[in-house]
């Protein structure tokens, strides 16, 4: 639809028109993510007490790579699809239901820094750059344990979540 857009005349009544039905499709795109996400978010805080997601900043990963006049980015076509694959998502919109709806059901929802869950074994604790030469690999350089990287990652921001309650809990009693 956008494509058959860019050849119309700008502002023609053929143009407005498919300009009503970009917006309608969108408009139905937005309203598929919102369910989607209330059903997932619905599910997952009746299921689960304490929630651990990692401390993403949205906003800092879809910044633009376009760089200045003096200095002008690299890669600006693909940080321009990352950052739409990005923000369809709807990851910060997730996690505000998440924490609305946990609240309704008096659990929680804890932030972690995302710093280094995905190069951190969760076998010997090693942290290496290394350990995640491939994308969806992991492979620890001091123990050999090696799995799939997304689930690697997940144990670490669980493991991590467990530690900082811990510690409130520990500093809370003392």
């Amino acid at each position: 639809m956008q494509r058959r857009l860019t050849g119309m005349v700008k502002h023609s009544a053929n143009w407005q028109k498919q300009q009503r039905r970009i917006a309608k499709l969108d408009s139905r795109t937005a309203n598929c993510r919102h369910d989607f996400l209330h059903k997932l978010s619905t599910e997952t805080s009746k299921n689960h007490a304490v929630i651990v997601v990692e401390d993403l900043q949205v906003r800092n990963m879809s910044r633009s790579a376009r760089g200045t006049v003096d200095e002008p980015g690299k890669h600006v076509a693909q940080k321009s699809g990352l950052n739409k694959s990005i923000l369809d998502q709807g990851w910060g919109m997730f996690r505000r239901m998440l924490d609305y709806k946990q609240a309704w059901r008096g659990g929680e929802v804890m932030a972690v820094n995302p710093r280094y869950t995905s190069q951190t074994c969760p076998e010997c604790g090693h942290v290496s750059k290394a350990n995640r030469l491939q994308q969806a690999l992991f492979s620890c350089v001091a123990c050999g344990y090696t799995y799939h990287a997304d689930v690697v990652a997940a144990r670490n921001i669980l493991a991590l979540g467990h530690r900082e309650r811990l510690n409130a809990c520990s500093s809370r009693e003392g």
